[in-house]
């Protein structure tokens, strides 16, 4: 949510990123896992694009995104217009708590009290599963991946593939575990059992819950991809449909989301097309026989305006959530999406996270990166995902911790110590007698320097001082 967590929140302390991923690491099976799963991704969208003008295309994504942001208040006014004018409720939402109770209130006032559940990250974002649950509405994933991590009472580990993090023998056992299916690798059999477990709960479900992919403010139309069917299922078959999505889903015309559609499917799974493409406009009119009564729209800010102020970090709402840079991520592959303790994991998540719960609580984020650049080559709409990284780990060093224009919680990562040693080496390096001095009685007690030096000297070598300073080395060759 727009706040830092609770100490009562399910989510994981974003601050124990390091000991998390040491295990991680530590883990034979996470890491199998994950390497198994992520090169077959890889292999897969490298041969969806194969025959095309991939950077055209980027090129031609980016722009649409980028068109879309530019007139994002107007096009937001014209999606409710239009949207309101299709018979589609508009609600807005500050943050998450905002969206959850109006989520509520919808479900409170049509006396609901099961809720079917269409894949949906802003609905993590807002923890919606978990506020539900405790004012007495059960909430149930329909979405096979987001089934099984609620089985486990787990969140996501990727935003497109929630369980990946899981192998087929753990999935059974927990499926035997949870609902008493058959312990069994056989996919297909797991599969039957959780859809047959499912299909019961979308006949009887009082209100169904789904994201959005492209909000289009020309129609008043909301698009959802999926693979399933459940999706279609959670819009049509419950009486009431809520979406809820997060204001930068919104694009100006039908035809920006064609090209988009073909990014998004090829990168996130390596598919030319998802196997259903949905297009909601309003509720079920009086001669149609099937569709929800009431559609509502929950448009979520949780901190978007924020970063839609910054001319740098804007391109962070770009993201069409692929998830193409977690995969392809060297950290990412190898540590998890639970590593991370948020909601959005990988490249995406370390430069949009610190928006929503600020950097002192996600100081560690930024930095979780080795800046190889994969993340920024393959996102499908070209945001400079390095760039943005750099710009956020310095605004965690950052001095002036009183300037409102950046992002919450600047500063955190710098220490007081930290500031000192700076400052003094600043005062020396403006002074050239002292620096001369200080550098040669360096060189002198060069055998008393520690062989530690912090987090630096964890996987290198600490730098030893030469026993002569460059200048006195040009002196004695009469240079």
């Amino acid at each position: 949510m727009n706040q830092a967590p609770s100490e009562d929140s399910h989510h994981i302390d974003v601050k124990e990123f390091h000991p998390r991923a040491r295990a991680a690491i530590a883990d034979p099976k996470i890491r199998q896992n994950f390497r198994k799963a992520m090169d077959g991704l890889i292999s897969k969208r490298k041969n969806a694009f194969e025959g095309m003008d991939l950077e055209a295309l980027r090129e031609l994504g980016a722009n649409i995104r980028l068109r879309a942001l530019a007139n994002l208040p107007d096009l937001l006014e014209q999606l409710e217009a239009k949207l309101t004018e299709n018979g589609i409720k508009v609600h807005w939402a500050i943050d998450g708590d905002e969206a959850c109770r109006l989520v509520r209130n919808i479900c409170v006032a049509r006396n609901a009290k099961t809720v079917i559940k269409g894949k949906s990250m802003v609905s993590e974002e807002m923890e919606l599963n978990h506020y539900l649950k405790e004012r007495g509405i059960e909430a149930l994933e329909s979405d096979l991946g987001e089934y099984i991590v609620q089985l486990a009472d787990e969140t996501p580990s990727h935003i497109i593939m929630p369980a990946i993090h899981k192998n087929t023998g753990e999935i059974s056992e927990l499926m035997h575990e949870k609902t008493g299916t058959d312990l069994s690798n056989n996919v297909e059999y797991l599969t039957a059992s959780a859809r047959q477990q499912l299909r019961e709960k979308f006949m009887n479900a009082d209100v169904g819950v789904s994201g959005v992919n492209f909000a289009v403010a020309e129609t008043g139309t909301l698009c959802l991809v999926e693979n399933e069917g459940n999706g279609r299922m959670t819009t049509t078959v419950p009486p009431c449909h809520i979406a809820v999505t997060g204001i930068e889903k919104v694009v100006g015309n039908l035809e920006d989301v064609a090209p988009l559609l073909a990014l998004l499917t090829r990168s996130a799974t390596g598919q030319h097309i998802t196997t259903y493409f949905n297009m909601i406009s309003g509720p079920r009119k009086p001669d149609e026989l099937d569709g929800p009564e009431e559609v509502h729209l929950v448009l979520v800010d949780n901190g978007r305006s924020t970063i839609y102020q910054d001319d740098q970090l804007l391109d962070t709402l770009r993201c069409i959530r692929c998830g193409a840079c977690m995969n392809h991520c060297p950290v990412y592959t190898r540590v998890g999406g639970h590593t991370y303790g948020t909601t959005y994991p990988g490249p995406i998540g370390k430069i949009l996270m610190p928006h929503l719960i600020g950097l002192d609580e996600g100081r560690h984020l930024p930095t979780a990166s080795s800046l190889c650049g994969a993340c920024g080559e393959v996102c499908p709409v070209k945001i400079p995902i390095p760039d943005l990284l750099v710009r956020l780990r310095q605004e965690s060093v950052d001095g002036d911790k009183l300037n409102p224009a950046k992002v919450r919680g600047h500063g955190a990562k710098r220490g007081t110590l930290e500031a000192l040693i700076w400052k003094g080496w600043s005062w020396m390096h403006a002074r050239p007698g002292v620096y001369r001095f200080g550098t040669a009685v360096a060189a002198r007690l060069r055998k008393l320097q520690p062989g530690k030096l912090g987090d630096w000297t964890k996987y290198r070598t600490a730098p030893k001082l030469a026993n002569k300073t460059l200048h006195e080395r040009m002196k004695e060759r009469g240079e």
